[in-house]
């Protein structure tokens, strides 16, 4: 069991450890504001690189997407796929008490809440691997696609566009 009060790259790590994830924590040293700046730090592709977003239903029920970072998380799309009359992008506050990350650098991995439904855009399939949050701005974890289904026990959806 992961400690309840660990946030952020400790986390991830003590997800990593915890469920025995084959997978890597990687921190390429430049800043990564945008999904073009990561790729290119990283030397992999624009579709590679995944966001992990957490929304919340009217009586504020969490809701986790995961999307490539070049697509945009229909909110309709998700809402019917969870069964949900609406969602919204929640606050800052309501990420990290959900999922144990700060809002920016969310993990696919080692959420605190559990039972949170995930939803996994379609798209993210067409990729072998992904990079996505590992606890901090500076950070991402790099993870097997098959293996974030199947650890995250993610639902595979239609719930993104191409912006």
């Amino acid at each position: 069991m992961i400690d309840p009060n660990l946030t952020g790259r400790s986390r991830v790590e003590a997800a990593l450890e915890c469920l025995g994830i084959d997978a890597e924590i990687v921190s390429p040293g430049s800043p990564m504001p945008t999904v073009p700046l990561a790729a290119e730090a990283l030397g992999c592709t624009v579709e590679q690189i995944i966001k992990t977003v957490v929304f919340a239903t009217r009586d504020l029920h969490a809701v986790i997407a995961i999307a490539n970072g070049t697509r945009r998380i229909d909110r309709r799309r998700l809402a019917e796929a969870v069964g949900a009359a609406s969602l919204k992008l929640a606050d800052p506050e309501f990420v990290l008490d959900v999922t144990g990350y700060p809002a920016g650098g969310v993990s696919p991995i080692g959420i605190r809440t559990a039972g949170v439904p995930v939803i996994v855009d379609i798209a993210v399939l067409d990729q072998d691997s992904v990079y996505g949050g590992a606890g901090t701005e500076d950070d991402l974890l790099h993870i097997a696609t098959g293996i974030l289904i199947g650890v995250t026990g993610g639902r595979v959806c239609p719930i993104a566009r191409e912006d």
